[in-house]
Formats: structure tokens, sequence, C-alpha cells
């Protein structure tokens, strides 16, 4: 069960490894996970740490090699400028006024920014936005395959995203396998986080005072459960050489989870505290780290934090409140850190 001070008597329960890891290494800044794996929560540590080197691409969360072809960082960033073109297109044209929130989160969100974003894709390329494909790999790659082999592949010049647009340039059954991985890697993330972002501060927060800022609501959310809650480096020389209780042959699991809520950086680390983003700047603050290190921050981030805002206000303008019925939220072992349910409703 989580420590959180959650309003209305609400109760996170963590998966038993995320308990254990608050439970017994918070305020640690080195430690042995595994036989070989040393765990970091210092801030200072993870500094030097990230600062070191660049991730290499097998250790890069969105674009590891697809199908066994490496992704250059080239190509990565202009995928990632193609999806942010596609979000910001999104935000400027006139958004429906009868959209339903209510229901259960994160998918809710995820469903209105799908369509909001990708709504004009052709169908076999928004059913890769679907929730269900996390359940496996398989399932993933059997429904790029279909998708692939399809007739009817979108051309150039159709009325498409222009994540899609870059697709419908590809040729051929592997290319357009590849294709369809790669909007894939870039759409999802971008829903997925959003919306489990938002179901995050949902639960940790509302009802939220209505001078309290949208922004402040994320960087809170983002810092109790951040939804990169680690960062996996594989074994490497210059580790050792930071710290010697690592050694050569050790893989470093830095640790967000860990760093967010250490008692030495923040004040009362288990509340959910939004005003302290009054004073603090969410770029500079020791061990706050939910976009990753200044050397290489997440391409994503400034497509999550606008979407974000846009869910809130839609939601904080709406009075939709937190079912009072629901007293237990879940937030399972998976690479997205988040509530699992959240029932939005609206006032009786």
């Amino acid at each position: 069960m989580s420590p959180l001070s959650l309003p209305q008597s609400r109760t996170t329960v963590l998966s038993p490894r995320l308990a254990a890891l608050l439970r017994d290494h918070v305020g640690h800044d080195v430690f042995r996970l595994e036989p070989d794996t040393i765990g970091v929560g210092g801030p200072e540590v993870t500094d030097r740490i990230l600062a070191s080197r660049r991730a290499t691409e097998t250790e890069r969360p969105t674009f590891k090699p697809l199908q066994g072809r490496s992704i250059s960082r080239t190509e990565g960033s202009s995928v990632m400028r193609t999806i942010g073109a596609d979000v910001r297109d999104a935000l400027k044209r006139p958004l429906p006024e009868d959209v339903d929130l209510t229901g259960l989160w994160p998918l809710t969100g995820h469903l209105f920014l799908r369509d909001l974003i990708l709504g004009a894709d052709p169908r076999r390329l928004r059913l890769l936005m679907s929730r269900n494909l996390e359940l496996t790999p398989k399932l993933t790659w059997s429904v790029i395959a279909v998708g692939a082999a399809l007739p009817g592949w979108p051309r150039p010049g159709d009325a498409l995203t222009g994540l899609a647009a870059r697709g419908a340039e590809a040729t051929g059954y592997q290319e357009r396998r590849y294709a369809m991985g790669i909007y894939r890697r870039a759409a999802s993330p971008v829903c997925f986080t959003v919306s489990t972002l938002v179901a995050n501060a949902l639960w940790l927060g509302a009802a939220f005072d209505e001078d309290t800022s949208h922004r402040n609501i994320i960087y809170e959310s983002l810092r109790l459960l951040p939804p990169s809650w680690n960062l996996l480096r594989n074994a490497s020389p210059e580790y050792p050489a930071i710290d010697s209780r690592i050694g050569p042959d050790d893989d470093v699991l830095l640790l967000p989870l860990l760093s967010h809520r250490d008692p030495a950086l923040w004040e009362a680390p288990d509340e959910f505290r939004p005003e302290r983003w009054d004073e603090l700047d969410p770029d500079n603050t020791p061990g706050y780290l939910p976009f990753g290190h200044a050397s290489e921050r997440c391409w994503g981030r400034h497509l999550v934090m606008p979407l974000a805002e846009l869910l809130l206000d839609r939601i904080r303008t709406a009075g939709l409140v937190i079912d009072p019925k629901q007293r237990t939220a879940r937030v399972p072992l998976l690479g997205l850190l988040g509530v699992d349910e959240v029932r939005l409703v609206k006032p009786a």
C-alpha cells in the first residue's frame, strides 16, 4: 500500500515490487538490487552517470532497433518533429464541445487523444493505438503484419497526419511493416503517457483548488508517479569510476521513483502539493527526472504538457469528479507508471 496522503480517503495500492523499493530504498543513493544490477536513487550519482555518456540505441525507451534495424538519432528526431507538428495542428482546430470524458481513465483520455490527433488516419494505423496491444508484443506484430499486407495502403497526397504521410511513402511489405512500427512507436507513447498522467493527477489530487494551475498539478503528478520510473543503463566502464560500489559488469537502474520522494530533497515528499512548483524550476530541481536528464531530455515532453493541460482544463471546466464510491486504485508494475482504472463521473 502506498504511503501517499490522498484526499477523500483514497488509497493507492502499488505493486509489491514498487512498494518494496519505496519501503526499503528511499533516501539511499547506491545499493545492490540484483547480483548483476545496482540501483541508484541519489541525485548526485544519477546526474554523474547520465552525464557520463549518451544512451545507446538499446537503452532508448522509444527508438530501440525496430525489426533488427537501427533507428538513428536523426531519424528519431525527424519522427518526433512530425508527430509534434501533428499535435500542434490538432490543437489549432476547433475542439469538439460535446466530448464526454466521464468513464474509466486512462482509457477514456487515451481514446479522446487518439481521435483528436489521429482521427483522420486509416483504420489500420489507428488500430495501432489500442491499449490491448500492450498485452504482448506478438499481438502488436500480428496487427502490423496484417495491416502491412492488406490492399489499399495509404498514398502520398491522401488526407493524412504527417506521421501517416511518412508511412505512405513506404513501398513493399517489409517497408510497410517498418512504417507501421514507427507509427506506433511515435504516436502511442503520446496518447498513453498523457492519458495516464492525467489519470494519475486526478486520483492523487482532485478536487483541486480553483487557483491551482494545470501546470503545477501536472508537475506534481509527474513527481509522485513518474511515467518512466526507472532508467536502465547497461554495464559501462565509466560507471565504476563514478562510484566504487558499481562493478565493471553491473548494469545500473536509475530510479526517479525514489529520488522524487527523497525526504532530503522534498518537504512532505509523500504528499500531493502542487503549490511547491510555484517556487521550483522543473528543469533544474535536483533529483526530478520525469523527462530524463538535462543531457538528453525526452523528445516528447513538449507534446505531453499542452495535451495534459488541455485534458485537465476540459475536466475541471466540466466539473467532473472522481466517483465518490471509488476508494482504491492500483498501480501495476509496467513500464508506464500509473493507476489502472479511475472512474470519472459528473457530480450528483
